[in-house]
């Protein structure tokens, strides 16, 4: 059976470990890739990032190479960010226990039949840079932990039950897009549109496939609106799952606001799953609550950073 959490794995703040230990940081002086609060991210630490990513056996077209790159780079953007986090505002980590992780990283090569130095070597590491990593690794751990009070988890666990029972539900949607500058008076003529989108669903006098088909700015318009099986965590904005799982089967939403925009949402389907204690999936709880945690933190910095993308 797949791990509860395995959806988190669609998280861009997924790779950040990995990014963290085998990156290194470029020289100012080389050609940026983008600026992250003043601080750049040079196409020589792009290129490393992209090399280090598995190709796809199928050739990409020119389109898919300069999305596969942005992606990359969005992921060093993360890193950095996070970077500077834990620098300014991260738990202390002692010197110790950078010791301790790098002794157990000497042990690890040595039983794959390697040295430190040749590991170092192949992926263009110093040892300060791998210690500095292994600190701020540290300190990121310690960051959650913090989080991850007893009370805290449970308290997540009793507002994401259906998350860990595997109750999934299915739903089609209206949305307007709004950008994150948008004006009061444009969200207002959003919510108006939908307003009367939802009087004419309750009167009879469309269906909610054709109205999905005639007004949604989504993907999922032509095929009347439909998102598919939903589950509880970390496939949807927080407050679309949050309202679609409190749903009675058939029932239209009220609007809900998202990042995206406003939606309808109309429940078409829900499978309840096998019911849970706290006790007995206390760990996966912890899991899912640190990976919340972690893309929590991604999505504050983001919106209060200064990114630059280079030309």
């Amino acid at each position: 059976m797949p791990d509860i959490c395995e959806v988190q794995a669609v998280l861009r703040f997924s790779h950040f470990l990995c990014a963290l230990i085998f990156i290194s940081a470029g020289s100012a002086a080389e050609k940026s890739a983008a600026t992250v609060n003043g601080e750049p991210i040079t196409v020589a630490e792009l290129d490393a990032a992209l090399a280090q990513i598995p190709q796809p056996a199928m050739p990409m077209s020119d389109l898919q190479k300069r999305q596969h790159r942005m992606d990359a780079l969005q992921v060093l953007i993360d890193d950095r960010l996070v970077r500077q986090f834990l620098k300014e505002h991260g738990p202390k980590v002692q010197a110790v226990e950078v010791e301790r992780q790098f002794a157990a990283l000497e042990v690890s090569q040595k039983a794959e039949g390697k040295t430190v130095e040749a590991y170092l070597k192949e992926i263009g590491l110093t040892v300060n840079q791998v210690k500095e990593n292994f600190a701020l690794m540290l300190s990121l751990a310690k960051h959650i932990e913090k989080a991850a009070t007893e009370e805290r988890l449970r308290e997540y666990y009793e507002q994401t039950r259906d998350l860990f029972n595997r109750t999934t539900v299915r739903a089609s949607h209206i949305v307007l897009r709004t950008s994150l500058t948008a004006t009061e008076a444009e969200k207002e003529k959003a919510r108006t549109k939908l307003r009367n989108i939802r009087a004419d669903l309750a009167a009879g006098r469309v269906e909610f496939a054709a109205a999905a088909k005639a007004h949604s700015q989504c993907p999922s318009g032509p095929k009347g609106g439909d998102l598919g099986t939903i589950s509880r965590k970390f496939q949807v904005d927080e407050a679309f799952a949050q309202t679609a799982f409190a749903m009675k089967l058939g029932e239209v939403s009220d609007i809900v606001e998202t990042e995206s925009g406003f939606h309808l949402i109309w429940l078409t389907e829900r499978k309840e799953g096998k019911a849970t204690k706290y006790e007995d999936v206390a760990a996966d709880v912890r899991e899912c609550y640190e990976a919340e945690v972690k893309q929590n933190l991604l999505t504050q910095l983001r919106k209060t950073a200064k990114i630059e993308l280079s030309k």
